[in-house]
């Protein structure tokens, strides 16, 4: 087993342990770029060891009482069609496009992280602030579509779609950071197997690579699982959002321009 893909595996789990996300960022271009893995398996793997590791991940943020299962049903329903589509979808779209979308949405959720918070008012959709994971009064609706959007999007470039999903939770759901980070990690569990599914068959998967970077990347993840539960929500929201806007750059220079 090379080097790369212990140091991968390992990043990528510390990722998804204590943002909810963020594991296909490191993934994805460790495959394409440092396994030499071609582009489109390179995108079904990293959905599929996103997948295991996320699911064992959130199973231990359900535990601390940090997963919304409400909002995981919803969001993840929809979200699953979303991304089964995109996957299709991402089959017969050049590899350019692909990145190029990756790194621009990233650079917006970025933005959304890294801004003052605003307390919103409710205009239309109900914007109200979860307390001890009670969303009664959200409108479910807007969860759903943004399940359905964050699926495609999810599909299409072959990522979990965490760096959107906490986001979305915390800015639109009011979800606290941390109910946020296990909530994402549930949904994007569910997200990257149905991605993983829409490419299989497709595309050639190197399963043992797939299953060795797994394993590592569940390591890394528990240990990350254990910082973000002592780490300040604040700080995970700052260090998030810094980490997208590294990660986009790299991504935007490095394969696009």
């Amino acid at each position: 087993m090379s080097i790369s893909v212990i140091i991968a595996g390992l990043i990528t789990g510390l990722l998804l342990g204590v943002f909810g996300s963020g594991g296909s960022i490191i993934t994805m271009p460790a495959l394409l770029y440092l396994l030499d893995v071609e582009p489109k398996s390179a995108i079904a793997m990293s959905l599929g060891i996103v997948a295991i590791t996320a699911s064992i991940t959130a199973f231990q943020h359900w535990q601390r009482g940090n997963v919304n299962l409400k909002i995981t049903a919803i969001f993840g329903l929809f979200g699953v069609i979303g991304t089964y589509a995109g996957a299709r979808i991402g089959l017969i779209t050049p590899v350019v496009v692909q990145l190029t979308i990756f790194a621009l949405v990233m650079y917006a959720a970025a933005w959304k992280m890294l801004r003052p918070a605003v307390q919103h008012k409710s205009v239309g959709a109900a914007r109200t602030e979860c307390l001890d994971g009670n969303c009664d009064d959200l409108d479910y609706r807007h969860v759903a579509m943004h399940g359905i959007g964050v699926g495609v999007l999810t599909g299409v470039v072959g990522v979990g779609g965490g760096f959107l999903i906490v986001p979305a939770l915390v800015l639109l759901s009011g979800l606290s950071m941390k109910q946020a980070v296990g909530t994402s990690l549930s949904i994007v569990a569910l997200k990257s197997f149905a991605g993983f599914a829409g490419y299989a068959g497709a595309v050639e998967i190197d399963y043992f690579l797939m299953a060795s970077f797994t394993a590592i990347a569940i390591v890394g993840s528990v240990a990350g699982s254990q910082l973000c539960h002592r780490l300040h929500a604040d700080r995970l929201k700052t260090g998030f959002g810094v980490f997208l806007v590294l990660v986009a750059s790299y991504i935007l220079f490095k394969s696009v321009l």
